[in-house]
């Protein structure tokens, strides 16, 4: 593995103050939050949440922040087929419970069915992916040589695997804490060593 699973710090957070100024929407179908609706459609950035979805007040402040400060068009859309998880109320048999329902290639369907339908329909000049803990592993799917997105951030990434950090080819930038029980020191070593191996690759 690349990353562990989720563990006790994934159900911990620290509310953000503040109140959203987007707007909760459906696009092509998913539930969504989108900041900077105003903003031009020709560079767009999605979030792939974590646990706690599109309807999270610190996922939504933050896609205010990006479309503020970058000017570019951001989308949230409901990876988690309408059920995220309630912050503070989250154990690890609820968690467990709850994954159970969310297979790998459930959630991959669901992740690339959306962005299909943004490419189509926006024809975007630039498509950023921004992926946190849970989503981090999707956004990966999305890196490769054939994925969707030109250039993506992983934070905290958690179910990732040594194969799907093998197969990225786009630019990516992972987040990475000093001390993180998911996203080891070691783990984070090894990641580094895959993508290094893939650079040398390249311009050999």
């Amino acid at each position: 593995m690349a990353s562990n699973p989720p563990g006790e710090c994934c159900f911990k957070a620290v509310l953000h103050e503040g109140e959203p100024t987007g707007e909760e929407t459906k696009i092509f179908g998913y539930n969504s939050y989108v900041a900077g609706a105003s903003n031009p459609k020709d560079k767009v950035i999605v979030i792939l949440t974590d646990i706690y979805g599109y309807g999270f007040k610190n996922t939504q402040l933050i896609a205010d922040q990006l479309a503020k400060r970058t000017g570019y068009y951001v989308v949230v859309p409901d990876i988690l087929k309408g059920e995220a998880l309630v912050f503070g109320k989250v154990t690890p048999e609820i968690f467990g419970d709850w994954f159970s329902r969310h297979p790998i290639q459930g959630t991959k369907d669901i992740v690339t069915d959306f962005l299909t339908n943004l490419k189509k329909e926006l024809n975007p000049d630039y498509l950023c992916g921004i992926g946190y803990c849970f989503g981090a592993k999707y956004l990966f799917h999305q890196m490769t040589a054939d994925g969707l997105f030109d250039v993506g951030v992983g934070a905290h990434p958690s179910f990732a695997d040594d194969d799907e950090v093998s197969a990225i080819r786009k630019p990516v930038l992972i987040s990475a804490a000093e001390k993180d029980n998911i996203f080891t020191a070691e783990l984070r070593h090894k990641t580094e060593s895959i993508l290094s191996s893939i650079e040398e690759q390249s311009i050999n």
